[in-house]
């Protein structure tokens, strides 16, 4: 996961009007196996046709694997997961826990990935999830979002990946020895399969890295590609985060960038789905400002997008933002693209959201004192300093995939929030 791969093609895929068809085309068109993985899955319109296209897929002797966060996706009713279920679809939840007194208690590492890998030929990652809320007709709240569909070699770098996160998952369930061994051999036979099947043929220009953070091997590979690219840059950087509050050597690298004359631009949420996200960032921006970086607030709706690009070639699209939760907690995914056509094409979406639907901030739009300002940066500073190491702090553990039909006890009791107020991470 850390070379590169050449000969892929990439398709931006903006917000669910482009994302959903697209996914829902390539299951439908898949002839053998077709692997999901998301944080949040909501029964409604969009989840309910992903749960449609999956029943279908199933139904032609497709191997469907599912696999949803319990933290992301605690409400899903019996009756939809035991449809997939007895259609063979293996379902799988990560690390689900009972409320407690209403309140959802697995809070820290979740499986915050959107993957989808079909026939090991085409594979899609990105921040969106599978609900409505990420269609413009949802209304004032309707997410602003990107992912990316991808043809080419670094698709079985994806599909490997995804095969062995579901081994590894299932191992950590403390289940019978039986249960395990079945799925797991069902997996090692599919990897086996594969292993003969040709790699993808090579589909465009593209070099591309597949990049993950994890709690044990990967913690900060994420990060260190943003600051490898910042640190090379030499023209421009432009990084759209819907929840921003990096830890210190990431803003240092902003910060040095853009006094040695590179175009630092940041695109944040000016219109959050959470207050806090608004607070966070705005502890920060007297720091960016000062060292030159801009600073642009989407005020079209809620942003939701983890993508930046770089001079003329780097780009990347994924589920990390740039948060305590994904550069020091969560599982996520990212795809680093190396590739001038997509990089143009990127680039000219973020600046039609700069031009068009954002705000830019200026050290004159600050109404605290200067002094107070000072003040609160070097309190910043220093808890930015040791971030993100307090992360050790926190519960760790291994990763545990659950059989749905052992998680319908959580799923049946979680309650039911609405989509607005879910956790939209």
């Amino acid at each position: 996961m850390t070379r590169w791969v050449g000969g892929n093609r990439f398709h931006l895929l903006e917000n669910g009007e482009e994302f959903f068809p697209r996914v829902f085309e390539s299951i439908s068109g898949a002839g053998h196996e077709v692997v999901v993985e998301t944080f949040i899955l909501f029964e409604d319109k969009v989840g309910l046709a992903l749960h449609a296209a999956l029943l279908a897929a199933a139904s032609r002797g497709v191997q469907v694997d599912l696999t949803i966060d319990g933290f992301g996706s605690p409400d899903l009713s019996p009756g939809f997961i035991s449809a997939l279920t007895q259609a063979g679809v293996r379902v799988h939840v990560f690390d689900p826990a009972p409320r407690l007194w209403g309140w959802r208690t697995n809070l820290f590492r979740r499986m915050h990935r959107k993957i989808v890998v079909v026939d090991d030929q085409r594979a899609f990652i990105g921040g969106i999830n599978y609900s409505a809320d990420h269609l413009a007709d949802f209304g004032p709240e309707a997410k602003q979002d990107y992912s990316v569909e991808i043809e080419g070699p670094i698709v079985s770098v994806i599909h490997a990946f995804v095969h062995k996160a579901l081994a590894a998952g299932q191992h950590n369930t403390g289940r019978s020895l039986a249960g395990q061994l079945r799925e797991r051999i069902t997996d090692r036979a599919h990897l086996l399969t594969n292993r003969w099947r040709a790699d993808p043929a090579p589909a465009g220009e593209a070099a591309a890295i597949f990049v993950t953070r994890d709690n044990r091997l990967h913690t900060t590979d994420i990060e260190r590609h943003y600051r490898i690219a910042i640190r090379a840059a030499r023209h421009r950087v432009v990084i759209a985060n819907a929840y921003f509050f990096p830890g210190y050597r990431l803003l240092r690298e902003m910060r040095r960038a853009a006094r040695r004359g590179v175009q630092v631009r940041l695109i944040l949420q000016g219109e959050p789905d959470m207050a806090i996200v608004k607070i966070a960032a705005n502890m920060l921006y007297g720091h960016l400002l000062s060292a030159g970086v801009q600073i642009f607030e989407y005020c079209e709706r809620p942003l939701h997008g983890k993508v930046a690009v770089s001079d003329d070639t780097w780009s990347t699209v994924g589920s990390s933002n740039l948060d305590p939760l994904s550069l020091s907690l969560n599982l996520e995914a990212n795809v680093i693209i190396k590739d001038r056509a997509f990089n143009q094409h990127l680039s000219e979406r973020l600046d039609d959201l700069v031009h068009n639907s954002c705000k830019q901030i200026h050290v004159t739009d600050l109404t605290e004192w200067s002094w107070w300002r000072s003040l609160r940066s070097f309190f910043v500073f220093h808890l930015l300093s040791r971030y993100p190491a307090w992360a050790d702090w926190l519960p760790a553990h291994k990763p545990r995939l659950l059989p749905a039909k052992v998680a319908d006890t959580t799923l049946e009791s979680a309650g039911a929030d609405r989509v607005s107020q879910a956790d939209a991470a």
